[in-house]
């Protein structure tokens, strides 16, 4: 009877069979494993796999799947546990996906259980055109929310991992686009810490993440994908990373051709895998047979690169029998079933953000109204539900056909396009802004008018992504594009009652709109169930909860040069004026009280402070709302206050809740120029509210946040 292969003992350790089984390869199969499209090898029964997947809101490129809000409205929810339900959800699809593609030997790209997802890039600059892949402007919320969406991805049993996630793009990566295959990035060691690094840490060191993707850019002269600092000292070193390193899609090859560190595809194979990156999104690594006959790489480099990968596909249990692993059962019907579809509306509700509701406009009441207008380019356009990297969804709902089906024969609904999302004009053969007559005809026979604007993925995303209109990818500027904001000044002047609804991955400069539109409501790209949802929301089927994660400035003057990666006068920790909305910010239909908050101690020890709260829903709707605690380092030079605790909650009317969020020691430090965090003697100030205890945030929602002066007599690293 032939023995059974050491790498089929499923009594040892992962680890341990993945090294048996690279132990049995030629040195030309292991370096075709460190390909993203790996070769089958059929003598070891090692069948092909395709590591290039993607789901950043909903599996993608691969078919149907639930199509959820994308990322950036994801963390407008603020809601932790709901990130990791969602993450739980596109993992259960993942499988039955997997599964059913299994069964018909599809191994093609996007067919895996490896997938690059979540981006926890921080969202400096607002230009930045994948910003609405990310989960915005602020480390301490994008850790928080990266960290639980890892863990619903990958799950908790204690043999298998659900699905494999990565953190991406490692690191100090947000633009400019276009230049970002020969870009340095520029930072301070104290910024590189304080700023860049915290939510990829958090996503290696607490959510134990399988992998992470090095970014295109350098950072600090080294490509990042072959940066001694970022990959050996900080990831593998401070951190103690065990999982596998992917580079960036022809990242790479930008080593030698774009950034000029190498002289040719040998020596940027070699400076790659010297570094720790184990597996190629592209085709370079074939050059890594001729680096060895050079001498620039060993064997035994090879070999550890091909053990973490076949480690990762042994957690997966794609070499145990599917009786043993647990989600080898999840069948097809799973994938769009009505579950999904329910947890998708959920999540877009959550995430809209009500930004302004003058004298109470909104809600819409359904039985005051006869006839109601929907004009603007995002108002029945697909591609603003869904931003990129997206899966085809079963069914699109966009705001005109939701506001359609939900008014149903009772009102009349007036349809106009208004204008073209970024041209001047509809026809190729019409005049300038040949839409307005019917705008004003759709006004004049509208008891009220919504109007929808913004952006889509074909104006933000990703270089390269078909349709990106402008700069690659990023936005030249904060403004509506085109004529749009013609269109809405001309609604306006019709006298009719006006709710604007803005549809971007963005922040925009809508300061005309603040200052002239009662009501406007934030939708992000709220998943392909989007337009139900803010139909629903208008007409006061629930009252909107999200808060923003990211600024929404004045103008474009007000920022630096995109190309400038300090945070001096960059997001809400380090701007000196006032934001348009600030981050934090959202309002509700009902009104929310918090009272009895109370910390535990003044004096900063090593236990940290408690902060208990009661939030309390005085209106008459039922709603969500965020408890958010900033902290205040008193010192020359300190960030602005920084959201260091946070938590969700949805109370029934005259419902509350007893709160206690728990600041630990760390909360407190702050990382100095060797990026070592430290905690100061000397005085910190704890708020306590709804929001930013900025004036702004006061002047908008007339609520100040409760403070606390603590103070330290410890001085240390933290």
């Amino acid at each position: 009877m032939k023995e059974q292969p050491v790498y089929l003992d499923e009594s040892l350790s992962f680890e341990e069979r993945a090294k048996d089984l690279v132990s049995r390869m030629t040195l030309e199969e292991k370096v075709s494993q460190m390909l993203f499209n790996a070769p089958a090898i059929p003598r070891l029964g090692i069948p092909s796999y395709n590591w290039w997947n993607e789901a950043l809101h909903g599996v993608a490129r691969a078919g149907v799947a639930t199509v959820f809000p994308q990322a950036i409205g994801l963390a407008a929810t603020f809601d932790e546990e709901l990130l990791e339900e969602v993450a739980d959800v596109i993992a259960t699809e993942a499988r039955a996906k997997f599964n059913m593609h299994q069964e018909f030997n599809d191994t093609d790209i996007y067919k895996g259980l490896t997938f690059w997802a979540p981006n926890v890039n921080i969202f400096r600059d607002p230009r930045w055109g994948r910003g609405h892949e990310t989960y915005g402007e602020d480390p301490y919320l994008s850790a928080r929310l990266g960290v639980r969406f890892i863990q619903g991805l990958q799950g908790h049993d204690e043999n298998y991992l659900k699905v494999a996630a990565c953190a991406k793009h490692f690191a100090v990566h947000s633009g400019p686009e276009d230049l970002r295959h020969s870009f340095d990035a520029v930072v301070s060691t104290q910024d590189l810490y304080e700023t860049y690094l915290p939510a990829f840490r958090a996503c290696v060191q607490e959510a134990k993440v399988e992998a992470v993707m090095g970014a295109y850019n350098r950072t600090n002269g080294e490509p990042c994908c072959g940066s001694d600092l970022l990959l050996k000292q900080i990831l593998r070193g401070e951190w103690q990373f065990d999982g596998h390193v992917v580079s960036d899609c022809w990242a790479i090859r930008d080593f030698h051709e774009h950034h000029k560190v190498t002289a040719n595809s040998i020596e940027s194979v070699a400076l790659a895998v010297n570094q720790g990156c184990d597996l190629n999104c592209g085709n370079i690594f074939i050059f890594l047979l001729q680096a060895l006959e050079a001498g620039l790489v060993t064997e035994e480099q090879i070999t550890q690169a091909v053990i973490r990968l076949f480690t990762t596909r042994m957690k997966l249990g794609l070499f145990d029998e599917k009786e043993q692993v647990p989600f080898s059962s999840i069948g097809y019907a799973e994938v769009n079933s009505a579950r999904m579809q329910e947890l998708n509306r959920k999540a877009a509700r959550e995430s809209l953000v009500l930004l302004k509701n003058q004298n109470g406009m909104l809600p819409l009441d359904k039985s005051k109204i006869k006839t109601i207008g929907v004009i603007g380019p995002n108002a029945n356009n697909r591609r603003a539900l869904v931003g990129n990297y997206e899966g085809t969804a079963s069914r699109y709902i966009t705001v005109s056909e939701g506001i359609q089906d939900y008014l149903g024969e009772d009102v009349r609904v007036f349809y106009s396009e208004g204008c073209h999302l970024y041209k001047d004009k509809m026809s190729g053969l019409g005049a300038d802004n040949d839409r307005i007559a019917e705008v004003k005809g759709v006004c004049k026979e509208s008891d009220v008018v919504v109007v929808c604007l913004g952006l889509d993925a074909g104006l933000e995303g990703e270089e390269g992504d078909v349709g990106n209109q402008y700069a690659s990818g990023d936005k030249q500027d904060l403004r509506l594009p085109g004529i749009q904001e013609k269109v809405l000044k001309t609604v306006y002047e019709s006298g009719k009652p006006v709710v604007l609804v803005v549809m971007s991955g963005s922040a925009l400069a809508i300061g005309w709109a603040d200052e002239h539109i009662p009501a406007i409501l934030q939708g992000w790209y709220p998943g392909s169930q989007g337009g139900r949802v803010i139909a629903e929301a208008l007409f006061g089927e629930f009252s909107p909860e999200g808060k923003l994660p990211v600024t929404f400035y004045n103008t474009t003057e007000e920022l630096p040069e995109f190309t400038d990666y300090a945070m001096k006068n960059r997001t809400y920790r380090y701007m000196p004026g006032d934001a348009l909305y600030p981050f934090g910010y959202g309002l509700s239909y009902t009104d929310f009280t918090i009272e009895n908050v109370q910390v535990d101690t003044e004096e900063i020890t090593e236990a940290g402070i408690q902060v208990s709260a009661t939030l309390r829903n005085d209106g008459k709707l039922a709603g969500g709302e965020v408890l958010q605690i900033y902290v205040k380092v008193e010192q020359d030079g300190a960030p602005n206050p920084q959201l260091k605790a946070f938590q969700k909650v949805h109370l029934q009317p005259q419902e509350e809740r007893h709160l206690m969020l728990h600041l630990p020691v760390e909360a407190f430090g702050l990382y100095d120029e060797e990026g070592k965090r430290r905690l100061q003697k000397g005085n910190y100030t704890v708020y306590v509210g709804s929001s930013q205890p900025d004036s702004r945030s006061y002047s908008l929602t007339g609520k100040k946040t409760a403070e606390f002066n603590c103070v330290s007599t410890l001085e240390k690293e933290v």
